[in-house]
């Protein structure tokens, strides 16, 4: 089946249609080649369209309606026709003229539908492609492209969850993901600007802008806005532990050991705060300070590698070999592809004389070292990187 529907959608959407339209049209059916009497008229229509000799194709689809007027099909397919040519009004009588009569016909509500979406008739759009989803043989992109018309009509909400039902159906469409981001990205910024509208130098747009400079690693200019954002609100909680994980990323542990202290008069056990007074500590080689903000760490998340990495080695600097193989070795099954829990188990190993258990670790470490750099991103000299979730 012929479409070039991408040039339906606003500019910013033209190519990301087509991706999507041309990949699900291959399921459509044929069902006018099962009707006899035109068989071989639709046989040479759709070989035309194959060939992007549309006009050729057209004008089978014409003859087809001389003889029969209604005929369905026929009428769908020159409705489609007309739609790829930007004739919507056209197209719009010609589907209407099937839905007369068979008011379900297969896919036939989506065609009109998307000849509103290129109107831009949003809500004549929105309701072809609802009747749509309530037939047996619904098009698959239909909910994609109600989305967008809900988009249409400011209706992000809405759309937001209609693209996350496409995208729990179709897990490998990477089009509909970037659809579902921008749709994501575009109601923030919407919020944001209404936000700084109400606002311009409130607690939370200076918090908001904080947390955007950090995730560009504009550290300095995000410490100004966590800054400003306390001068406002000096009570807020999570500001500190965000100040102080933006000065450790500048290496400033001195403002950075501040701030995250004042992060866990806050609350004792959040993990950010922990997690880098640990580390900062083990930097200064004093294990024995290092070792409760560690502990508080793992335990409030149980499976995250980097926290029990760190106590492991915070246990193996201190002697206490038992606590640090347990650890380790609890590392080393939450990510068997890291290689780093290998080389201090083989120390460990060495350590308590097992020089069996001390090679199989170097063993391990060295091929998971060889696989990384066979991929480009060794990991061998790898630093206490902030863990998943610690950004603000």
């Amino acid at each position: 089946m012929h479409t070039n529907l991408g040039k339906l959608a606003r500019p910013g959407f033209r190519r990301m249609a087509m991706a999507v339209l041309l990949g699900w049209f291959a399921m459509m059916p044929t069902a006018l080649a099962q009707q006899g009497g035109t068989a071989d008229l639709v046989k040479q229509a759709k070989a035309y369209e194959d060939q992007q000799n549309y006009p050729a194709a057209e004008d089978i689809y014409r003859k087809i309606l001389a003889s029969d007027p209604d005929n369905p099909e026929a009428l769908k397919h020159l409705g489609i026709l007309e739609q790829t040519d930007l004739k919507f009004n056209d197209s719009i009588k010609h589907f209407k003229r099937v839905l007369a009569d068979q008011p379900e016909y297969p896919q036939v509500n989506f065609f009109l539908g998307l000849s509103y979406y290129g109107q831009h008739n949003y809500k004549d759009s929105m309701a072809s492609f609802q009747r749509e989803l309530k037939t047996p043989t619904a098009h698959a992109a239909t909910r994609y492209y109600l989305a967008l018309a809900l988009e249409g009509e400011d209706r992000m909400d809405e759309a937001i969850d209609q693209l996350n039902q496409v995208a729990a159906q179709n897990p490998n469409k990477a089009e509909v993901f970037f659809e579902l981001a921008r749709l994501h990205m575009e109601a923030s910024f919407q919020a944001f600007d209404r936000l700084r509208k109400l606002d311009p130098d409130s607690f939370q747009i200076h918090a908001f802008m904080g947390g955007l400079y950090f995730q560009e690693a504009h550290y300095e200019a995000a410490i100004g806005q966590y800054q400003a954002a306390l001068k406002k609100q000096p009570d807020a909680l999570g500001i500190h532990s965000h100040l102080g994980l933006a000065y450790y990323m500048l290496n400033q542990p001195e403002p950075a050991e501040k701030e995250l202290l004042l992060a866990l008069q806050e609350a004792p056990d959040d993990f950010t705060a922990n997690f880098y007074m640990g580390d900062l500590a083990l930097h200064q080689h004093q294990f024995s300070k290092a070792l409760p903000y560690l502990k508080r760490a793992a335990d409030s998340k149980p499976k995250d590698v980097e926290s029990h990495l760190l106590l492991g080695r915070c246990y193996l600097q201190l002697g206490s070999l038992q606590e640090a193989k347990s650890d380790l070795l609890l590392t080393a099954n939450l990510d068997p592809h890291d290689p780093r829990s290998h080389y201090m188990l083989a120390e460990i190993y060495q350590k308590l004389n097992q020089p069996a258990d001390r090679q199989r670790e170097l063993d391990l470490f060295n091929q998971l070292t060889s696989a990384q750099k066979a991929k480009g991103s060794s990991e061998s000299e790898k630093g206490a990187a902030p863990p998943a979730g610690s950004n603000p």
